[in-house]
């Protein structure tokens, strides 16, 4: 349990245990390294519960993705390449984490969940989205290279097509388009009570098969050669100088 991330147990109405983590961080739940950890910390504390069904939430933001500010600090100040090193490698291990782990993990999202954050969906096993849920990728804008599984977990799920054009025109996506990509289960005002009853509903044996069965041994392998690649990827561009120009303009107040 920490400031930025609180975790417990709580049983679902048929009295099947529920891990609960809720990243409660400020900035809008920003990935940075204190809510990385601490995200691991509750995963760890999740594996040794037992428990086989865990909900993921973030308040009224999911989470806003990398936190520009910090990175440009960081390149202003030499130390980019230490910074990136503890932020981006440490969030693939968390989507390689989300999709080995024998448990259902249901991800209740309101509001944005953009840039590496989004992988945090993409691993999940179910998905609910409050109507004001959106996803958007944002790398373009800040001159980042995608992280997070967006090039290495979201083609798995939506083709490759649609993945890339997502990524290269920055859309942003809302819930109805979450729905149709097949990416969220349901829309509902309060996502998180939506995601307990779906997970009341589910027969873990058949679940927890069903998701060793999409994510063999290959399939898992495959999916970490290419986060590997994505963090390669983004500290190539990380340290340009047209990407500090381009966090800086973003950086700057509108108006």
């Amino acid at each position: 349990m920490s400031e930025l991330v609180a975790w417990h147990t709580e049983d679902l109405p048929n009295a099947e245990p529920c891990f609960q983590i809720e990243m409660k961080a400020p900035r809008a739940n920003a990935l940075e390294p204190g809510l990385l950890r601490d995200l691991h910390r509750a995963f760890d504390a999740l594996e040794q519960s037992g428990a086989q069904k865990a909900l993921i939430s973030g308040g009224r933001n999911f989470s806003t993705g990398g936190d520009v500010g910090r990175f440009a600090e960081a390149a202003q100040s030499g130390q980019i390449e230490s910074y990136t090193g503890q932020v981006v490698p440490v969030l693939q291990a968390l989507v390689l984490r989300m999709i080995e782990m024998p448990v259902v993990l249901a991800t209740a999202i309101r509001g944005a969940a953009t840039g590496g954050s989004a992988g945090l969906v993409f691993a999940s096993d179910l998905v609910v989205a409050a109507p004001d849920a959106f996803v958007q990728p944002y790398y373009g804008v800040v001159g980042f290279a995608p992280d997070g599984g967006w090039t290495a977990l979201l083609p798995e799920l939506i083709g490759g097509a649609n993945a890339r054009g997502w990524v290269m025109a920055n859309h942003r996506h809302g819930a109805e388009q979450l729905t149709s990509l097949g990416l969220v289960q349901a829309v509902d005002q309060n996502p998180e009570m939506r995601a307990m009853a779906l997970l009341t509903d589910i027969d873990i044996g058949t679940a927890i098969s069903t998701k060793s069965l999409f994510w063999r041994d290959a399939g898992r392998a495959h999916v970490k050669t290419r986060l590997d690649a994505e963090t390669e990827a983004f500290r190539a561009l990380i340290g340009r100088p047209e990407t500090l120009t381009k966090m800086q303009d973003f950086l700057q107040p509108s108006g």
